[in-house]
C-alpha cells in the first residue's frame, strides 16, 4: 500500500435504495425472509458500508492489492423504505500495517440508519489467490480420502 493512506481520511458514498436491496432478496430461498417487509436489509447496508471504505482505499494501494473486510461491529437502528437515499461516511481511523480500522455511518435522509466500526485487511490478490487455491486443494482432497473405496 502507499504511504498516503493514513488516519483521517474521509469518503463518503450514496446509494438510492431498489426493493432489490431489501430483506426478501437477502436469501430469496428462504422463505423466512420471503414474508418480512421490503426494507432495506442489514446485510446491504453492511455491503454498502464495506464498498465505501473499499471506495475509500482504492487510490491508496499498489496495483494487485486490495482488500478484504475481517470485522465489523454495526448497528442497524431505523428501517429504510426502497426509493430512499443512504448515504455512507467513512473515516479511516487507524492505518497498523496491513489493517486499516473505519468509522462507518449510514444516514437515509431522514434518519441515522446504522454506524459502528469496520476493519478491512490490505493483501495481494495474487497471494490470497494461491490461499484459496490451496484451500480448495486440501478439501478436494480430504473428501476424496474419506471417500469409500
Amino acid at each position: 500500500m502507499k504511504p498516503t493512506l493514513r488516519a483521517g481520511l474521509k469518503h463518503s458514498f450514496s446509494y438510492t435504495v431498489p426493493t432489490s436491496k431489501t430483506v426478501p432478496y437477502v436469501y430469496e430461498e428462504s422463505p423466512e425472509l420471503q414474508v418480512m417487509p421490503e426494507v432495506f436489509a442489514t446485510a446491504f447496508m453492511v455491503g454498502l458500508m464495506e464498498w465505501t471504505c473499499v471506495q475509500l482505499l482504492k487510490p491508496h494501494l499498489e496495483e494487485g492489492e486490495g482488500s478484504l473486510g475481517v470485522h465489523i461491529d454495526v448497528s442497524h437502528v431505523a428501517p429504510t423504505p426502497p426509493g430512499l437515499t443512504v448515504t455512507v461516511e467513512v473515516e479511516c481511523i487507524e492505518v497498523r500495517g496491513p489493517r486499516a480500522n473505519f468509522q462507518v455511518r449510514a444516514h437515509d435522509g431522514v434518519h441515522e440508519i446504522g454506524a459502528g466500526t469496520h476493519n478491512r485487511f490490505i493483501v495481494t490478490w495474487d497471494r490470497f489467490e494461491r490461499g484459496v487455491a490451496q484451500k480448495r486443494t486440501n478439501v478436494l482432497e480430504e473428501s476424496l480420502e474419506e471417500s469409500p473405496a
